[in-house]
């Protein structure tokens, strides 16, 4: 199932952990670009609005990862999560023989506030959103990657509708936006929530008062945006509110805010599992159908085989080393390292100007990709 309303984990009830793989400590698998990779994490107040989803929050606030390249990988690497994050995230899994902090064991790639390494104006950068009830941290592993090709990507975690995010000053807030997400109009207001962190996250690191040190090699004409599940749906709605979002990735996620007949003429990708779909037959993709034509720029539509809902982000290669089948044929590994190809591609031939041959035709370097348009 591929509805917005799942909530992607590390498995589902009744799935049990290989006691030999669980003991090694879960890693992310190594960046391939040539660049060492910094991250900073930014804690930023929109006080031009309240809280969406907690009205008596007077403003709206987010926390932020830029990962970007860096001219040194030496430096203490960042913590994926915290053990408290990794405990609400774990705790509804009910997964035996798992321990709830494992997720805040996990070796990352990224040196925390290392140097960066680029000319004024000369990185382009894209804006990661991951799914619904989803932290930032499970994006690590594409953002990672982006950046050790030249990128800065910044990471956006949508406060309270994930299950914990933790700010400087220690307070860590839950989902409250999980109390109401069976209300009509529920994806429409999610919608209209991020793109309005989108269009703040990019005036806070391109406007005049960047809040990030490194503001100045982001070339502000070169953004990009790519999501998981919900982020990924909504990265449709955040190019309509903001033509500064160049070109966009839709990454598993089922749009339940359909694009309007006015369409949208920027480039757009959608990435998704083969196993779910079936054309002319209902299917988790049915919105991807009536979407498609409505989108009049560049277009793609390719489908990966042996993968599941998690199988696109840091999940589906940390359930393989921890031993937990999240029933994908495809290796955790080989999804994300076909995850990195084809964004990295797409955004290399947009926001770059290098025509990608990946774009153009099925690859014999990766047979579970399929065209389908």
């Amino acid at each position: 199932m591929r509805t917005l309303a799942v909530a992607t984990a590390l498995a589902v009830s009744a799935l049990t952990v290989t006691p030999a793989v669980a003991d090694t400590t879960p890693y992310l698998p190594r960046p391939t670009g040539s660049h060492p990779v910094g991250v900073t994490s930014l804690s930023l107040k929109d006080t031009s609005r309240p809280d969406p989803w907690v009205p008596s929050v007077p403003y709206r606030e987010l926390m932020v990862s830029v990962f970007y390249p860096a001219t040194s990988a030496h430096g203490p690497a960042k913590p994926y999560m915290t053990p408290l994050e990794s405990e609400r995230n774990l705790e509804r899994e009910g997964i035996p023989g798992l321990s709830l902090d494992v997720l805040s064991t996990v070796r990352t790639n990224a040196v925390v506030d290392a140097p960066a390494a680029g000319r004024r104006h000369s990185l382009p950068m894209v804006v990661l959103s991951p799914g619904w009830t989803q932290p930032r941290a499970v994006l690590s592993g594409l953002a990672e990657d982006l950046a050790s090709h030249g990128y800065v990507v910044t990471v956006v975690d949508h406060t309270y509708e994930n299950r914990a995010t933790t700010f400087p000053d220690g307070h860590v807030t839950g989902c409250a936006a999980c109390e109401v997400d069976d209300q009509p109009g529920f994806w429409e207001k999610l919608a209209g929530t991020r793109a309005a962190d989108t269009s703040f996250v990019l005036d806070e690191l391109t406007g005049p008062h960047a809040k990030w040190r490194g503001s100045t090699l982001i070339d502000p004409a070169r953004v990009g945006m790519a999501g998981h599940s919900a982020g990924g749906a909504n990265t449709l709605q955040a190019m309509l509110a903001d033509p500064r979002i160049r070109a966009g990735i839709d990454i598993d996620g089922s749009t339940h805010v359909p694009l309007p007949a006015s369409g949208l003429s920027r480039p757009f990708l959608f990435l998704g599992s083969k196993d779910f779909y079936t054309p002319g037959t209902p299917n988790p993709y049915d919105d991807w159908e009536t979407d498609w034509t409505h989108l009049t720029g560049w277009k793609r539509w390719l489908m990966v085989s042996g993968t599941v809902h998690s199988s696109f982000t840091d999940l589906g290669p940390l359930a393989g080393q921890l031993g937990v089948d999240v029933g994908a044929s495809l290796g955790g590994d080989r999804a994300l390292a076909v995850t990195r190809a084809y964004v990295r591609a797409f955004f290399d031939q947009h926001l770059r100007c290098r025509p990608q041959p990946l774009l153009a035709a099925p690859s014999p370097a990766y047979p579970e990709v399929s065209f389908i348009r």
